[in-house]
């Protein structure tokens, strides 16, 4: 496949599975084995249904959760996004201990990197700042000033 074809499906998952919330559509995209990297949240289980539930969390915490694609370079089978993400978590949001709702909005940013194969996702790799939402929560302080 192309780069601009593996583009294409990477932003398919941003539209449509993040922000259109269309989180049967993961089974489209992403291999039935697909691995999942994010040190934010180990454990998570391989395939789609994997994805489904990554995703779901934020959107079960922070209902109006938006990803905006900022900048997407593709090189072969591999696209890295870099992306920003936002909302109001108004609802639990799931994690060891859950997070009750704080009312807090919150805005971060992360780089996420998609492998592909064949038209789908095989693997990905998520890293963006964790500890930023959860200062902004409230749930864990900031430093103070040096």
């Amino acid at each position: 496949m192309s780069t601009e074809a593996n583009k294409a499906i990477v932003q398919r998952f941003f539209d449509e599975v993040c922000n259109g919330r269309k989180l049967d559509v993961a089974d489209e995209l992403f291999t039935a084995n697909h691995i999942y990297h994010d040190p934010s949240l180990p454990g998570i289980p391989s395939g789609p249904e994997g994805m489904k539930l990554t995703v779901s969390i934020y959107q079960k915490g922070l209902p109006d959760v938006h990803w905006q694609v900022n900048e997407m370079i593709a090189d072969g089978d591999t696209v890295m996004t870099r992306w920003t993400g936002g909302g109001t978590q108004t609802g639990e949001l799931a994690g060891n201990p859950p997070i009750p709702p704080t009312g807090k909005q919150v805005s971060v940013e992360g780089v996420w990197t998609h492998h592909l194969a064949g038209g789908k996702i095989v693997e990905s790799s998520n890293v963006w700042d964790t500890l930023g939402m959860l200062q902004q929560l409230g749930v864990i302080p900031t430093g103070a000033p040096a």
